[in-house]
């Protein structure tokens, strides 16, 4: 009796997931989020991890930033066989990268960590200029030709900070949203020179969020609205055209926060 042969199947290599820090200038890119015709940063980061691994790539972003928005700490995840390390794969990266994005630090997290749905909050600053900024500043802030009212200014950053239904400040049509309460723990004014730099943490932000608190929060420092007027737009819980929406280019994504991961965890 002829025996045939046992047939062996080899399991699939298991995969590490990788959690990076990105920075990037806005202003090259049409976002963060991938489109069709590209153009992205996720675009750009997700072609130069296929070159390396020699296979396609996905990645997963913590944020959703508009076109002219920029980062100082995006966080994205993905997974994939890299035997070299993270200090290998950050120089790896750097030589197929432009040099308006930067990645790293990098480092090795469990197959639990998601770069979105396990971040706790986000840190976002935003850049005003009273006057008209200089060649070397102008698209990293938004120049406003007359002094602000900045004790106007704190007085709405005091009515918007806290837990509200922020559906008045989010942009339309913005559809994953299942609720548009967000816990605002800081939204703070600060003065340096001519600069005037806008703080604000929360728990999460709405699409187009942070701009639409900069705006009413700017038209409240040029006297164009008043404190009561930005608490009745808070209730109403309506998009309104009274208040401007900032430009993109003074938008930075300073910080995503995350629960420390417990010891053991990760490799």
């Amino acid at each position: 009796m002829t025996t045939s042969p046992t047939t062996t199947e080899t399991a699939p290599p298991v995969e590490t997931r990788w959690k990076c820090t990105c920075a990037f200038d806005g202003r090259a890119f049409k976002g963060w989020q991938s489109q069709v015709g590209g153009g992205t940063v996720q675009d750009a980061i997700e072609g130069a991890l296929t070159q390396l691994l020699d296979r396609p790539v996905r990645i997963h972003g913590s944020s959703r930033t508009d076109a002219g928005v920029h980062a100082r700490a995006m966080v994205f995840h993905f997974d994939g066989n890299w035997k070299p390390g993270p200090e290998r794969l950050e120089a790896a990266l750097r030589s197929w990268l432009p040099d308006s994005i930067r990645i790293g630090p990098i480092q090795r997290v469990g197959p639990d960590f998601h770069a979105r749905f396990s971040a706790v909050g986000k840190r976002y600053c935003y850049y005003i200029y009273q006057g008209w900024a200089d060649p070397f500043s102008v698209h990293y802030c938004w120049s406003v030709p007359r002094p602000l009212n900045l004790q106007a200014m704190e007085e709405a950053a005091e009515v918007l900070c806290g837990r509200h239904d922020f559906t008045s400040f989010a942009a339309l049509g913005d559809l994953e949203m299942e609720t548009a309460i967000r816990h605002v723990t800081k939204l703070s004014v600060r003065r340096s020179g001519r600069r005037v730099i806008i703080t604000a943490e929360a728990d999460g932000f709405l699409y187009k969020m942070v701009r639409t608190l900069v705006g009413a929060m700017v038209m409240a420092g040029k006297n164009k609205m008043t404190t009561e007027r930005i608490r009745g737009i808070l209730e109403e819980r309506h998009r309104t055209g009274e208040i401007t929406t900032a430009p993109p280019h003074g938008l930075f994504l300073e910080k995503v926060f995350y629960r420390p991961r417990p010891v053991g965890k990760g490799r």
